[in-house]
């Protein structure tokens, strides 16, 4: 994993991806104790029909707030009175980027790309885009590959439309009757409601659940907007903010207590 790591990494080059060795193996070796992954963004467990692309060049790769949406999943299988393993939900993690997953019998089994590829826009990202578009974008000379990249995960969204990826200064500015904020931030909840469909038909229809987490969940323009749109499909739970120290804990106490397994990292 540590050897991995240092690579450079076609999945982009987020700050999560470095923890293991920047701060489990610090800490494991230091303190002379056992140190876990636990959910990282790249946790895969992908039905093999979801990494068909359209060409055979590229793979559709697993990559999602999958720390925060797996642990979520639990909680909510468990306020319904499931086994985690029994549930079919559709998790929805909204903070500067959006993962949409839908998850069958507890596995992540489809999910867009959380930070640079397919599903709806977000504060800072621009998700999915017109193929031509993107190709003339790249061959224009206006951007370098860097400041392409940069763009499309950073300053993207929100960002480029409004120039802020705060959910809160928006809502102020369609309270004082901003409408292209209020479009904007529509359009942006339209997507996302899109891709909830989506995942409801990976599901055959048959969802539990759906749950809603991340920073964007505080707001209520974006919780009510979304509500109308996929309140058909199923049940919706509100988890504001992220649980992510909570879940890391649990899930080291659920391998230490014998109640779940640690995996190995493939290695060659």
């Amino acid at each position: 994993m540590l050897r991995d790591l240092k690579r450079p990494r076609a999945l982009g080059q987020n700050p999560c991806l470095q923890s293991g060795r920047l701060h489990c193996q610090g800490i494991s070796d230091e303190l002379n104790i056992p140190g876990f992954i636990v959910d990282p963004v790249v946790v895969d467990e992908f039905d093999e029909i979801a990494r068909i692309s359209g060409i055979p060049e590229i793979e559709r790769k697993s990559l999602l707030h999958a720390l925060n949406i797996r642990y979520i999943s639990r909680l909510v299988a468990a306020g319904m009175g499931k086994k985690h393993e029994d549930a079919c939900q559709i998790g929805v993690h909204m903070g500067g980027g959006i993962s949409v997953a839908a998850i069958k019998n507890g596995r992540v089994v489809d999910v867009n790309n959380a930070l640079l590829g397919m599903g709806p826009f977000s504060p800072q990202r621009a998700g999915a885009l017109p193929i031509g578009d993107i190709i003339e974008m790249a061959y224009s000379g206006k951007y370098t590959k860097k400041e392409l990249n940069s763009y499309l995960t950073k300053t993207a969204g929100l960002m480029a439309y409004l120039g802020t990826d705060s959910g809160i200064e928006v809502s102020k500015r369609i309270a004082e009757g901003d409408k292209k904020a209020e479009l904007i931030l529509k359009a942006m909840c339209y997507q996302v409601a899109k891709e909830i469909g989506a995942s409801a038909a990976v599901l055959n229809g048959k969802v539990d659940a759906i749950f809603l987490s991340g920073g964007l969940v505080y707001n209520d323009i974006i919780v009510d907007e979304l509500k109308s749109r996929i309140g058909f499909i199923a049940p919706i739970h509100l988890y504001p903010g992220e649980k992510e120290m909570e879940a890391l804990c649990q899930g080291g106490i659920r391998v230490l207590s014998g109640a779940e397994a640690a995996m190995d990292y493939p290695y060659e």
